[in-house]
């Protein structure tokens, strides 16, 4: 029973702690969830939160006060919008080294599911890595899968692990199943937001592949210096890929000498790249090649 009690009062301590940084995003047509970033009024969310008419957003503390908030950018692909409070001195949560997320860890939801402000739910990550298809045909790429219960107004709310850090945002449940609900990964809502806050939307540049992550044989992660790799499923002809002269099966390992492990890494060094030119490391049949391309802006809502 003490370590249930201890249990118990670690997570009353944990909501205490992070409850002030979790807003209401409210607007004409819905409402859902999101976390202050910064002090000074930069709210994490879900894009389709705030799209539907984003001249008229509130922002409500967790003490109930109202705040007039505008949209400061949105981003398709990764279904993230930023939006920005009116005020400063605002509490904000740190957001979770990937490295530290585990399947089967504890994690908490915190949100406002139904209107039903500032509710928790508590369960674990189920899955890491997934991918999932929205019905525009967008793909969510690097998803967290966990069965703390997620609904309609928890989207944009932090999933917090127990030691309060934010390991992804919620987003997204499966229609009709239960325990399935998807969080858009820290790692993934760092650069898009850092992004958004400096420009106000994200340049994708795409090589034109379908592809997906890996892990790497013991022997083969030794001998690249990590442990996972993209391995490119498909070339679509005419993209700078087709160009460049990739070839499915081939494994991305890394984009201007910085190493790629998932997809997400790869979206993100792309949108990074300063230069149309990208030099990629590319591993085909047992082989190392130092491969450039000429990528362009991209377009499509499903390539990479």
């Amino acid at each position: 029973m003490k370590l249930l009690q201890q249990l118990s009062d670690d997570l009353e301590g944990l909501v205490a702690g992070a409850a002030p940084a979790v807003v209401g995003v409210e607007h004409a047509r819905g409402h859902g969830t999101g976390l202050f970033l910064t002090p000074d009024g930069y709210v994490l969310t879900n894009r389709h939160v705030v799209m539907r008419t984003p001249k008229r957003l509130t922002v409500q503390l967790h003490n109930g006060e109202e705040r007039r908030a505008t949209l400061v950018g949105g981003d398709a692909p990764t279904d993230l919008a930023v939006v920005r409070a009116e005020g400063d001195d605002f509490p904000t949560l740190p957001l979770a080294d990937p490295e530290t997320v585990r399947v089967g860890q504890l994690v908490m939801a915190i949100g406002n599911p139904f209107r039903l402000e500032q509710s928790v739910s508590l369960g674990v990550v189920s899955a890491i890595n997934r991918s999932i298809t929205l019905p525009d045909g967008v793909i969510l790429e690097g998803m967290l899968q966990t069965d703390a219960a997620i609904n309609p107004g928890n989207s944009g709310g932090p999933l917090l692990d127990t030691r309060g850090r934010v390991v992804g945002l919620n987003t997204l449940v499966l229609p009709f199943a239960q325990g399935i609900g998807f969080a858009v990964s820290a790692t993934t809502a760092a650069w898009v937001a850092s992004l958004l806050i400096q420009r106000g939307r994200v340049d994708r540049k795409f090589l034109g592949i379908a592809a997906t992550a890996v892990n790497l044989e013991p022997a083969l992660a030794k001998d690249t210096g990590q442990p996972r790799a993209v391995r490119v499923l498909k070339v679509q002809e005419g993209t700078p890929a087709d160009d460049a002269g990739l070839q499915p099966d081939d494994l991305l390992l890394g984009i201007n000498s910085r190493p790629v492990n998932s997809v997400d890494d790869l979206q993100r060094l792309m949108a990074l790249a300063s230069e149309e030119e990208v030099h990629l490391d590319v591993l085909r049949k047992g082989r190392r090649k130092d491969v450039s391309a000429r990528a362009r802006h991209r377009r499509e809502p499903v390539a990479a």
